[in-house]
Order: C-alpha cells, then sequence, then structure tokens
C-alpha cells in the first residue's frame, strides 16, 4: 500500500536524516512497515525521492527495492535540501512495476505521491478522468490510479488553484466516485516567493507529523520514537513556512 514522506525546513537536511538513517526509516519501511492496515506486507516494487536544491528541483526514481540500490544509499548521504518528498511502493494487483508508476511524480517544482488505492479502478475514475485532454491520458507517466490522481491535482494546480484546495478537490471528487478509497495523497510545490508548501492528507491510511527546530516532517509512520503527532482520519495537513502545522477536516 506504499509508505512515503515529506520534510520541509529552514535549512537544509540530508535525505538520508529522514529517508535512511532514523530507527524506523522509510528504508525500513520499505521492508519492515508497522501500518499497512492489510494493504500488503513490504514496499519492495520501487522507491523515489523529489527534492529542492540551488540548482532546481530533482527526482531519483527506481522499480527496485530500496535497499537494493546501494548507489542511492550512499547519494542520500551527500544529498541536502530544504524540502523533499520520498516514497516506497507496494504495487497494486494487476499495476505494473516500472520507474514510471514509482512515486513521488514531479513537474517542475512540483512534487506528488499517493499511498493507497482507488477503489474499482479504472472505470470508477473514468468520469473525473474525462476533465483530463487526451494529451495529458496519453503521456501518464503510468497506466495506474496514483498516476491519473496526480494529474487530476495538476490540473487544478494549473488553472490557479491553491495546493490544498487542488488537492482536496480531487479527494473529494475520488471519494465520490470510488467509495472506500484509501487516498494518502502528499503534495509539495513551491509558493509566488518560492517558499515551499507541503500537502498531505489521511483518508483510511496512517499519518503522523513532527514538527522541530529542523523544520516539519509528515510521514506514513513515525520514523523514531519522538512525539510525532498521529493525524486523524478525513484530515488535511499543510504546512507553509516549515514551523506550524495545520490541520483541517476533509
Amino acid at each position: 500500500m506504499c509508505r512515503h514522506l515529506g520534510h520541509v525546513g529552514p535549512r537544509p537536511v540530508t535525505l538520508a536524516s529522514r529517508v535512511t538513517e532514523p530507527p524506523h526509516s522509510l528504508l525500513v519501511q520499505s521492508y519492515a512497515p508497522a501500518d499497512m492496515r492489510g494493504g500488503g506486507t513490504v514496499n519492495a516494487d520501487g522507491f523515489g525521492v523529489g527534492w529542492y536544491s540551488d540548482t532546481g528541483p530533482h527526482s531519483y526514481r527506481s522499480p527496485v527495492p530500496m535497499w537494493t540500490d546501494g548507489s542511492f544509499l550512499d547519494l542520500a548521504t551527500a544529498i541536502s535540501s530544504p524540502a523533499f518528498v520520498a516514497a516506497v511502493r507496494s504495487a497494486t494487483v494487476g499495476m505494473p512495476v516500472s520507474t514510471g508508476a514509482c512515486a513521488p511524480f514531479r513537474d517542475g517544482d512540483r512534487v506528488f505521491s499517493h499511498n493507497g488505492v482507488v477503489r474499482g479502478w479504472p472505470g470508477s475514475l473514468r468520469d473525473l478522468a474525462a476533465e483530463l485532454d487526451p494529451e495529458t491520458l496519453m503521456t501518464l507517466d503510468a497506466p495506474t490510479d496514483s498516476a491519473v490522481l496526480w494529474a487530476l491535482v495538476r490540473r487544478r494546480l494549473d488553472a490557479g488553484k491553491d495546493p490544498a484546495d487542488a488537492v482536496a478537490d480531487v479527494i473529494t471528487r475520488t471519494l465520490d466516485a470510488a467509495p472506500g478509497s484509501r487516498l494518502n495523497l502528499m503534495l509539495l510545490t513551491t509558493g509566488p516567493a518560492g517558499e515551499p508548501t507541503l500537502v498531505a492528507t489521511a483518508v483510511d491510511h496512517a499519518l503522523s507529523y513532527l514538527a522541530d527546530d529542523e523544520g516539519v516532517t509528515v510521514a506514513s509512520e513515525p520514523l523514531d520514537d519522538r512525539a510525532w503527532t498521529p493525524v486523524d482520519d478525513r484530515r488535511l495537513v499543510v504546512t507553509r513556512d516549515a514551523a506550524t502545522v495545520a490541520v483541517t477536516a476533509l
């Protein structure tokens, strides 16, 4: 069912500080997740990271288990960023295992991840997908529910919607079309002044956050034994200044 995390902070931290080094890091969650809620047992169908640096946004995705990619494990200790999203994947039966199917998806400075599944896929999203133009549908990263959700969020961002409103609208419309879907979405983007905004949702799946002097980290599962705050179901989490967290009902 996948696991992911996002971080925004006032200064850069290494990717490893969140993705590979903590006692229950995303690396550990790839082979020993604690709260999959019946959505599989491991997250071995690929992984990815999208991050910002002084030279712009970047991403790295691979269809192999994170623990098998020694080059990434080494790079994660050398790459620092004030804002990033990382994910490990457990593919839904019938969906492809490929680089394009791995989160996070990226379009410029926008980085997006989805933990969960859209019930009744693909038929349940037929009407929603009709919003998308044929070229968008033909150039999706992969024929998956996550890629369609990403295209729907991106369409709303392109129309000028606030990131939190764009994610909330896609959640509402998807639940109307596919009740019972698991929709933990995570979007990282930048505002007009270049400040990072992180938006995450908890819909029938686990989510927690931690705010400290290094910024805000939102994750499917706590990375360590510090005082993480669990997020209730059907909630939207937003941080715009790398320090405060707003949690509202969806």
